[in-house]
């Protein structure tokens, strides 16, 4: 049956899945309730997902968007947190289990997040990795550095092209902001650099199915992205369809790319929360909820963040990072009610705050309210936002340092290729790869992580 853990039984067991934004809001608005809460993770650090990115094309390092979890929760006296992988939940049981430890609970906050989706091509993950952890970024970090270093030393010219080649498939915010990050990298940071390669013949291609980049933001600020894009060298492609992804390339319609390096930005799916509750789940495997966030007929349920569909007005609450701590602030309301018998909270409203995505150096489209920015002041606006996002001062102030260096010097601190001898990017061409001068050296990652 393996090892049950059994907080303080006179006191109602909380348990909430998932360090992310939502399970911590929940989390820390329990502080003050009568109430015993554990905090499950298979990670024990809380990460910043929407700077994902960044850490991908260098411009920072994973311990900058990352916090220990334990840290967060250190004085908070009735809050304890384990590190494990939780695979399965009893609903009868009330437990929740990774096939080694159980976990009894009162309440249980579900806030697993999601991962990659591929629309039934999941034969193409490997070649098209996505952006959700400290791995997918570090690897394509050094599939990117890796990509150029291969292209300086070839001396195939088709093989150089498809090294100085990357395409990002999905023009939402994230495609965006790593479409814009990859021709800073390429374009400006690279410069002067190299001796064989000219960084200014690296090619970047944003692929879109629908008619125009950004589909959430006016349509005057989607112009402008796409403006801005293609005046930093992205080559926009819209209305088109990846219908095919291999090691070498893509096919965007009837067209073939060849890329050493392919970016998944196209669609998300929910965690396998609604498998393990054995419930309704939309397309996206999000689990559908009622309007206070519980399973129906499971008041003791709740699920929140990227995991479930909740609507309002009819329309379902975006997978963003303030949706999700949103949920969190009001699940924590509605279990504290509970636990003190008062009257519930009304149904779960979300105040939508807003439209951010950051386009390259000194440049953003912002839309908060019937206000919208860009340029150089939608960037300032988009700096503080996810700044105040950060946990602690010291990541506060060393990205924020990091990004006011990297507009003033263009330069990129975190351009690590932790194995110098393992190879990521698949090639035919092999044998065209001319030695080193010198002997590679290991160097070590980021420590920081």
């Amino acid at each position: 049956m393996g090892i049950q853990c059994t907080p303080v039984p006179s006191r109602p067991r909380v348990v909430v899945v998932g360090a992310g934004f939502g399970g911590l809001s929940a989390a820390k608005n329990l502080r003050s309730a009568p109430v015993d809460i554990t905090l499950l993770d298979r990670r024990n650090f809380h990460l910043f997902q929407p700077l994902l990115y960044q850490v991908a094309t260098a411009s920072l390092s994973p311990g900058q968007i990352s916090w220990p979890v334990r840290s967060v929760f250190a004085g908070q006296k009735n809050a304890r947190v384990l590190m494990m992988e939780v695979n399965a939940v009893d609903v009868d049981a009330r437990t929740v289990t990774d096939g080694k430890t159980i976990v009894p609970y009162d309440y249980l906050v579900l806030a697993t997040g999601a991962t990659h989706a591929y629309f039934g091509h999941e034969a193409w993950e490997p070649f098209a990795p996505g952006l959700k952890t400290i791995e997918d970024a570090r690897s394509l970090r050094e599939k990117l550095l890796y990509a150029y270093e291969t292209a300086e030393r070839t001396s195939d010219p088709d093989e150089k092209r498809r090294c100085l080649t990357t395409v990002i498939v999905g023009g939402g915010a994230t495609g965006v902001e790593m479409a814009g990050a990859v021709a800073e990298l390429a374009h400006r940071t690279l410069l002067g650099e190299f001796r064989s390669i000219d960084p200014q013949s690296m090619r970047i291609v944003l692929v879109e199915a629908s008619q125009r980049l950004l589909p959430a933001f006016p349509s005057g600020l989607s112009q402008k992205c796409l403006a801005s894009l293609r005046a930093m060298g992205v080559e926009v492609r819209l209305k088109s369809l990846v219908t095919e992804c291999t090691g070498k390339g893509v096919s965007v319609g009837d067209a073939w790319i060849d890329a050493a390096t392919v970016i998944w930005a196209a669609g998300v799916q929910a965690s396998d929360a609604a498998k393990w509750l054995n419930v309704e789940r939309d397309r996206s495997h999000r689990v559908v909820v009622e309007s206070d966030l519980t399973l129906q007929s499971r008041p003791d349920v709740f699920v929140i963040g990227d995991t479930c569909l909740a609507r309002l007005d009819g329309k379902p609450v975006p997978g963003t990072a303030p949706a999700a701590k949103q949920m969190g602030t009001y699940v924590a309301r509605v279990i504290k009610a509970r636990v003190a018998n008062t009257s519930p909270p009304p149904p779960f409203t979300y105040r939508h705050q807003g439209d951010l995505a950051v386009i390259g150096r000194g440049s953003a489209v912002v839309r908060v309210g019937k206000v919208s920015m860009s340029g150089f002041a939608g960037w300032l606006f988009w700096c503080l936002v996810h700044v105040m996002f950060l946990i602690g001062f010291r990541s506060k102030s060393s990205v924020a340092f990091d990004w006011f260096w990297s507009l003033v010097t263009r330069q990129r601190s975190a351009r690590l290729i932790s194995d110098g001898d393992a190879n990521p990017i698949s090639s035919s061409t092999s044998s065209n790869v001319q030695p080193w001068t010198r002997k590679n050296s290991k160097q070590g990652g980021d420590h920081a992580a």
